[in-house]
């Protein structure tokens, strides 16, 4: 495939061997680290000690330098923004991240959030000062249940993993309020997140894998023999199972699941960090789940992360709903209150304070938008684009598993044996084409794994450049181009890194050179 202009091959033309006495390349400014550019004793903004004043830091004053560079107020804007440039980002092409969902962040929702009396708020004011906060909170737990068909919903968890801890405790509270303390065994499938199994360990739980079969969902049979024979007083505490799973794929026999796991007297434990894929689609209580945590910053359109605490809230059923955390938010007849205080029930409180009020604010702003037949649609549309980029693609890469799949693709390495190409040099190739790679090696369960996540976010004319760029790659790595990719990522402005290297010895602090080191130069 030739481009007009450009050549064949990145080997031909390598940008970094460019050489131009700035360090710049054209746009591409170089950038030192900010401690190399600033220096101590410069600064923006420069205020005189204050006069008359005596100390009040008991003896604990600062006496040393604090060592941190200055720099004038527009030195410090273009180190930013010349970092800002080097990194990949949402608004500037398809993210194909899969399990991380990176969709586009609408611009209402910022706004929304950035408004006084969202922004500005304190988890300390007194509530009759809160009263549209609290609204809001009221307001995102009532679509959240009615999106779940769940009675109840802890807000309080501040991202996916929290959420799995907040949803565990309500089960291990449940059963030890039932006098089954000895009900400690969880299952977990193989294809469940990661940190499940890390969960179950934390609440004091033991976890018993969960083989899968060889369409990439839970061996029912396997399933149905650790718990055959198994009464309501057995030693099962529940399962905690991913759906869609790790591989994108639907668990097909989720109902009976459920049924099984409830027969045996534990609880359905439901990891929702793929409810992207199910939104307005399907609701997680009509499946038999007891608990499942939401993450607000990938299913409801939250910068991914939210710029630092994430939000993980998690519905309950009836069976748990008793022992939800505090806070949570109640109408009155006055108005709205924090209940801050837990019942006998309750397992207590997860955190001080109430949560993120930006996420709380962005995801309301982005469901409300929407609507209920937008949320809907926005599901089908990532499904619609998952299969696309997979029946467009499985001509030339390998699928993992047979068949459609949910919200991303899941290929595995087998169309690059013996072509000398590693799965890792396809990823860094990928760079050179302008896009972040896919997620790679993972689920661990699939050799060589490339999920890809386009979600609705996308165009088809966004996925078929897409398309276009991979199916580009797969032909020169059959053909023999086995230098380009180990030479990849030519175009990026840093090339490839010795990654074992930077795992095993990391420089993590700037250390400044010494000054018989300066007096010899």
């Amino acid at each position: 495939m030739k481009t007009e202009g450009r050549p064949t091959s990145p080997m031909a033309a390598n940008s970094n061997d460019v050489t131009t006495v700035s360090g710049n390349k054209a746009l591409e400014q170089a950038t030192k680290l900010i401690f190399e550019t600033g220096t101590p004793n410069r600064t923006g903004v420069d205020l005189p000690e204050p006069k008359g004043r005596a100390s009040r830091l008991g003896g604990h004053e600062r006496h040393g330098e604090i060592g941190l560079p200055g720099l004038s107020e527009p030195e410090t804007m273009r180190h930013y923004v010349r970092l800002s440039q080097k990194n990949y980002a949402i608004d500037l092409g398809v993210y194909p991240l899969g399990s991380c969902t990176m969709k586009h962040n609408p611009r209402l929702n910022e706004k929304v959030a950035r408004l006084p009396g969202f922004a500005d708020v304190h988890p300390l004011q007194p509530t009759s000062t809160v009263q549209g906060a609290l609204e809001l909170m009221y307001e995102l737990s009532d679509w959240l249940m009615t999106l779940c068909n769940m009675p109840a919903v802890a807000l309080t968890p501040k991202a996916g993993a929290h959420g799995e801890l907040c949803g565990m405790m309500a089960i291990r509270a449940r059963l030890d309020a039932d006098g089954a303390s000895h009900k400690r065994r969880v299952l977990v499938p193989e294809s469940a997140h990661g940190t499940n199994p890390a969960t179950a360990v934390q609440c004091g739980f033991s976890v018993d894998e969960i083989p899968a079969n060889d369409k990439g969902r839970v061996d029912m049979e396997a399933l149905r023999e650790k718990l055959s024979g198994l009464g309501a007083d057995s030693d099962i505490a529940g399962i905690m199972l991913t759906n869609p799973n790790t591989c994108g794929l639907f668990e097909n026999d989720i109902i009976e699941i459920a049924e099984l796991i409830h027969a045996a007297g534990g609880y359905f434990y439901c990891d929702g960090a793929n409810f992207n894929a199910l939104v307005g689609r399907v609701r997680p209580g009509d499946l038999g789940v007891d608990a499942m945590h939401i993450n607000l910053h990938k299913t409801f359109s939250t910068p991914h992360g939210g710029g630092g605490p994430g939000s993980g809230p998690t519905v309950l059923s009836d069976a748990l709903k008793d022992h939800a955390p505090v806070p949570y938010v109640v109408k009155t007849d006055d108005g709205f209150d924090l209940v801050e205080d837990a019942n006998e029930a309750s397992f207590g409180r997860m955190c001080a304070f109430h949560g993120q009020m930006g996420m709380y604010s962005r995801a309301l702003t982005y469901m409300m938008s929407h609507g209920a037949d937008g949320l809907k649609q926005a599901t089908e549309d990532a499904v619609l684009n998952a299969n696309y980029v997979l029946a467009s693609l499985s001509d030339v890469m390998t699928p993992a598993f047979e068949g459609s799949c949910m919200h991303e693709a899941l290929f595995d390495d087998r169309f690059l044996q013996d072509t000398g190409v590693e799965t890792l040099d396809f990823a860094k190739a990928m760079i050179d084409e302008g896009y972040h790679p896919m997620t790679m090696y993972f689920p661990l369960v699939v050799h060589g794994a490339m999920l890809i996540e386009p979600t609705e976010s996308e165009s088809k004319q966004e996925l078929d450049r897409f398309i276009r760029s991979m199916r580009h790659l797969v032909e020169r790595a059959k053909s023999g181009d086995v230098e380009s990719f180990k030479q990849a990522p030519i175009y990026a402005p840093k090339r490839r890194l010795d990654e074992t290297q930077a795992a095993r010895k990391p420089v993590l602090r700037w250390t400044p050179p010494s000054e018989d080191k300066q007096a010899a130069e």
